[in-house]
């Protein structure tokens, strides 16, 4: 739990820097016009052969050009230490303040480098293990990611973190940055995620009756799985009295969060332990469920998935409505390890620019899922608080809440 020691006076944490890479935009702004237009970005994938699959569209990121010049890190690698420096960049932070102070990476992902182990498979496989490039080998580790933030930035005196707690990873990234400002530990966090898939991700949703056909539709009649997408979503994180001091603009205010585990089924959540979850993120925030007004769904549009989201909700917020529940997969696809960042930051510039993000692809409720999930167009509203919930397989469980920061009239 992240409630307790100050991060400043107040020992309140907020956000002042976004970057952000996915399959409907490129940047914080770039990333807004995607949710405000309620853009799609599925398509047949490009980056594997899908040969022997009866459908195969991803929401890749085809802007996003792999780095020839810099071979030591892969791609998901690339896109996470990119995503950083854009998020410093948003904070209007020099990196040399960054370089001065003590400060914390981390990065939660799935797979890391899976395409590299998928290449690496192949060759071992068709070759021996002696034609593996070694190349791919030393890049592959998944604690070269957060590697690659501190060597773009020149950051010595930081401590690198990678989380590898798959789908709800941003999350849990969030949460550790929470924990290591509130503690004094550090001055500043660099929290996200980023995924990149590969042809094994691929047929492992694929195999498991996971993937859609065409469109992701989270809470529609009609949904049949999510589509995957690949991307990059970090955050810069400050005490409040730092960001007020040097005058930074101020995107949201994280109030705290809460993780369990269920430890019971692979890949099927349960439902009461998800409550649990969210429950226990607004008992730390000091939250109410009648104050949140804003919920971002796991939402992976898969049969077992949305009616177990949709009946926590429904526990949770108990004798009031459930608010407005938007599942942004239906535009980015499911970037795993960034899902959960990619989803707090759909939050964060909902807080701040008083919008719902939408739920696309969207035709009929299912009587199953009964929500209100924004469906295909942004909605003008002035959110205060967000409660964003993620799920990974193995039963794994994060909610964060985060609030918009209004500037004291002092």
């Amino acid at each position: 739990m992240g409630n307790g020691a100050p991060a400043g006076r107040s020992g309140r944490v907020v956000v002042t820097g976004i970057g952000v890479i996915s399959g409907i935009g490129i940047g914080r702004a770039a990333f807004l016009d995607g949710l405000l237009a309620g853009r799609g970005s599925a398509a047949p994938v490009t980056a594997f052969d899908v040969t022997g699959f009866d459908y195969g569209k991803v929401c890749e990121v085809p802007a996003f050009a792999f780095d020839e010049e810099r071979p030591h890190y892969g791609r998901a690698t690339q896109m996470i230490a990119a995503a950083a420096l854009m998020a410093v960049e948003d904070a209007g932070m020099a990196p040399a303040r960054l370089r001065a102070s003590r400060g914390l990476v981390a990065v939660g992902t799935t797979e890391g480098e899976a395409r590299d182990v998928d290449e690496m498979t192949t060759t071992e496989v068709n070759k021996g293990l002696a034609d593996i490039d070694p190349v791919l080998a030393r890049r592959a580790r998944l604690g070269r990611m957060p590697v690659s933030v501190a060597d773009d930035l020149g950051l010595d005196d930081v401590e690198l973190v990678t989380l590898p707690d798959v789908c709800a990873a941003g999350n849990y990234a969030i949460g550790y940055g929470l924990d290591a400002l509130r503690a004094g530990e550090v001055s500043y966090a660099l929290v996200g995620g980023a995924d990149s898939p590969c042809r094994k991700s691929f047929a492992a949703f694929y195999r498991l009756g996971a993937l859609a056909r065409d469109e992701c539709r989270p809470f529609d009649a009609d949904r049949t799985g999510v589509v995957l997408g690949e991307g990059a979503a970090m955050l810069l994180l400050e005490p409040l009295e730092a960001a007020e001091a040097r005058g930074a603009v101020i995107h949201a205010e994280v109030l705290d969060y809460h993780f369990n585990c269920d430890a019971g089924h692979p890949t099927r959540p349960s439902g009461e332990r998800v409550a649990e979850c969210l429950r226990g993120a607004l008992d730390n925030a000091g939250v109410t469920p009648a104050e949140v007004d804003l919920l971002i769904a796991h939402g992976t549009a898969t049969k077992a998935n949305d009616p177990m989201e949709a009946a926590a909700f429904t526990e949770v917020f108990g004798e009031v409505p459930v608010p407005p529940v938007s599942a942004i997969k239906s535009m980015i696809g499911h970037t795993m390890g960034g899902a959960a960042a990619h989803s707090s930051i759909a939050a964060i510039l909902g807080l701040e620019h008083g919008f719902l993000p939408p739920t696309i692809n969207h035709t009929t409720t299912d009587p199953e899922c009964p929500v209100d999930c924004v469906p295909n167009q942004a909605r003008r509203a002035e959110p205060k608080i967000a409660l964003v919930n993620s799920l990974g397989f193995g039963g794994l469980n994060a909610a964060v809440v985060l609030k918009r920061y209004e500037r004291s009239a002092s």
